[in-house]
């Protein structure tokens, strides 16, 4: 748990390393929050949110999206946009890339069928180790006598 609420606690922080664990954890919270939120979107107004299509008004589908619960998604979401880009640019500060391969990564993921292989490519680099020992960016994270870890 210590490492999933680690990026909560460096909100906006955007200098430094951080590792797989701190990485892939806040993942994990995501992932976790997300589905619990969208079980009870569904849960709540499933069988009417699907009743409601139709072909009439065939945006009737999103109206849950934007009552009750959905609401949550969307603070959320908005809450962890700011760690979650700060997480990505540590990590990739661990690996010993500029922050600004981030915005790359973003920008290709746009493209059609780019997208889906910078997507992948992504993915790989956040699941790769990092340097060890200290590089441009900061003392190593995994470094057991560095005073870094948990702050």
């Amino acid at each position: 748990m210590e490492w999933m609420l680690m990026p909560l606690r460096k909100y906006a922080q955007f200098s430094g390393r951080s590792r797989r664990t701190e990485f892939w954890m806040f993942a994990l919270l995501n992932l976790i929050i997300y589905s619990v939120v969208f079980a009870l979107m569904f849960a709540t107004s499933g069988a009417s949110m699907f009743a409601g299509a139709n072909s009439a008004n065939p945006l009737a589908i999103y109206a849950s999206l934007f009552s009750g619960v959905g609401v949550l998604l969307a603070v959320w979401g908005l809450a962890v946009i700011i760690p979650s880009i700060a997480v990505s640019v540590r990590r990739l500060h661990d690996r010993d890339m500029s922050g600004w391969w981030y915005l790359g990564f973003i920008v290709a993921s746009m493209i059609p069928l780019i997208g889906f292989i910078a997507s992948i490519a992504f993915i790989v680099v956040m699941a790769l180790p990092g340097t060890p020992g200290a590089n441009r960016f900061g003392p190593d994270p995994k470094d057991p006598s560095s005073a870094e870890v948990f702050r």
